[in-house]
């Protein structure tokens, strides 16, 4: 796929004044607060914690930091907007305080844990419901001119997989987003990035009928971010479990690059920087 195809998406966004160029791939990593995040190895339950894996994530080419206290997995234990928000104001704080040229995404879907977030030092909202499970968070984002990540989601993380009906799965996924843009873009959100929802309401044949068609989001000249980290749409296929998924979750990430991903979100983000740079190589920049 040339990457000439990709040329009309937007290409910058503006971080609390910092106008950042992703026009060349970025590697998001994963700092998850949370005492049951899926995959175990990447939990991290204080502050001194949490400051380690930062300056691992920046040392290994991490990009974006997306630092999230409530895990959306199916089952998970539930967090109050208090416990989350007790949990995520330190450590953002801490690695502001520690690295100051860390760029943070929270990934909360509640508007006042956001607020609370961007108040600390947070650059960025990263919203798994895109605004479907907190009515004020779409006004929040734009009082606080902050970008704002909106994944496609049927349901909560607790009803998603009973909701895996479509009649025509890209076109629901396009009329989703062609919906939340519009009610965005009327209250003055500039910076918005798209996030399929690999595994979110989506079955193991749904999220590779998604991959496939991953261009189809360029209609919208919006920024892409892919998480396919260590999730079961590749150990359910290959066998194993969230440990043995590394190998699968690169693959994944090549494809989504040659597709036009601006933005991978990872737990590894080492394997994940180094499959940005073998792209770009192959295709010339």
């Amino acid at each position: 796929m040339a990457k000439d195809t990709f040329l009309n998406r937007k290409t910058t966004l503006n971080l609390r004044g910092k106008l950042v160029d992703i026009s060349s791939p970025s590697v998001m990593g994963i700092l998850n607060l949370t005492a049951d995040s899926f995959y175990e190895k990447n939990r991290f339950s204080s502050v001194e914690q949490a400051l380690l894996r930062a300056e691992t994530i920046l040392n290994e080419g991490g990009r974006f930091i997306d630092i999230g206290a409530y895990s959306s997995r199916p089952g998970a234990m539930e967090v109050s907007e208090e416990e989350e928000t007790e949990k995520l104001v330190p450590v953002v704080e801490a690695i502001t305080r520690a690295f100051p040229e860390a760029l943070l995404s929270i990934d909360t879907f509640r508007a006042k844990v956001a607020r609370a977030a961007v108040g600390a030092g947070a650059h960025m909202i990263n919203d798994i419901s895109a605004g479907n499970m907190d009515d004020a968070m779409f006004q929040t984002v734009a009082d606080l001119h902050v970008p704002y990540i909106m994944m496609h989601m049927k349901g909560t993380p607790k009803t998603m997989q009973k909701q895996t009906n479509y009649r025509d799965l890209m076109l629901e996924l396009t009329g989703y987003f062609s919906e939340k843009i519009s009610k965005l873009k009327s209250l003055g959100v500039k910076d918005m990035i798209l996030d399929p929802g690999f595994g979110f309401a989506k079955t193991l044949d749904q999220n590779y009928e998604v991959l496939q068609h991953l261009e189809t989001l360029d209609m919208f000249e919006l920024p892409v971010l892919v998480g396919f980290s260590r999730k079961s749409m590749i150990y359910k296929l290959l066998g194993g479990g969230p440990e043995q998924a590394l190998n699968g979750t690169t693959s994944l990430n090549t494809i989504a690059l040659l597709k036009g991903a601006n933005i991978l979100r990872v737990h590894d983000v080492k394997a994940a920087a180094e499959c940005v740079a073998l792209v770009a190589k192959m295709q010339g920049q």
